[in-house]
């Protein structure tokens, strides 16, 4: 895998970006979205882009195979790695719809409140899902419970019922590019506010909600 890849990425005023990748490169900017997504306990931007490379990648490395001699030993390594990217991206968009099922009321306000211009958080596909989701919700519970109950009793505010992601919740993390001044919240009401400095390739544990911009540019790398 030496060929280069267009990537569309988005730029820092949130327009489309074509970046080119090499594909070692976009294995790992898969890697990096499946940690972040794994261990951040909110539900984060939609990487449809990667998703589609990688997927167009694996039908390349596919038929580069087949066209390989089978007693070739690269085949065997190319078919391990193959089913290695495959599990990545499985487990990345399961732990996604596993979040939506989750946290759906949540994920769908935020959607729909979302600026113009503002990276979604969803895929097509996702939204979708998350609209079918709510309706089969709601309608099981109309028909299994609500139903039954008082008048006054039969709706159920799902925004209110369903808790929302704990964004107080630590997570650790590796930095890959220095920053200063991260204002990080006390603890308990007795403390104050207090700055830190993250250098390159330092580890930390730490409330998510004060590194969270930093996830979603990439300066930090949950792990």
């Amino acid at each position: 895998m030496t060929e280069e890849l267009d990537f569309l990425g988005q730029d820092s005023d949130g327009g489309s970006e074509e970046v080119v990748l090499t594909p070692a490169e976009l294995i790992e900017r898969l890697e990096q979205a499946w940690m972040n997504e794994k261990f951040a306990p909110e539900l984060l931007e939609s990487k449809p882009e990667i998703v589609e490379c990688v997927m167009e990648q694996l039908e390349h490395m596919e038929e580069n195979l087949r066209r390989a001699k089978r007693e070739d030993l690269k085949v065997n390594i190319h078919q391990m790695e193959m089913e290695r990217i495959r599990y990545v991206l499985s487990s990345y968009l399961r732990c996604r719809l596993m979040k939506i099922e989750k946290f759906f009321p949540h994920v769908l306000e935020k959607e729909k409140t979302r600026p113009e211009g503002e990276p979604s958080s969803l895929s097509p596909e996702e939204l979708a899902f998350a609209r079918e989701f709510m309706v089969n919700t709601e309608t099981y519970l109309k028909n299994v419970a609500l139903k039954h109950m008082p008048p006054n009793l039969q709706k159920v505010d799902l925004f209110r019922a369903v808790p929302k992601p704990d964004l107080d919740s630590y997570v650790f993390l590796r930095v890959r590019e220095r920053q200063e001044n991260i204002l990080v919240e006390p603890d308990t009401d007795e403390q104050r506010d207090y700055v830190i400095d993250l250098e390159k390739d330092s580890q930390h544990l730490i409330r998510y909600k004060t590194i969270a911009p930093l996830v979603a540019s990439g300066a930090v790398q949950l792990i």
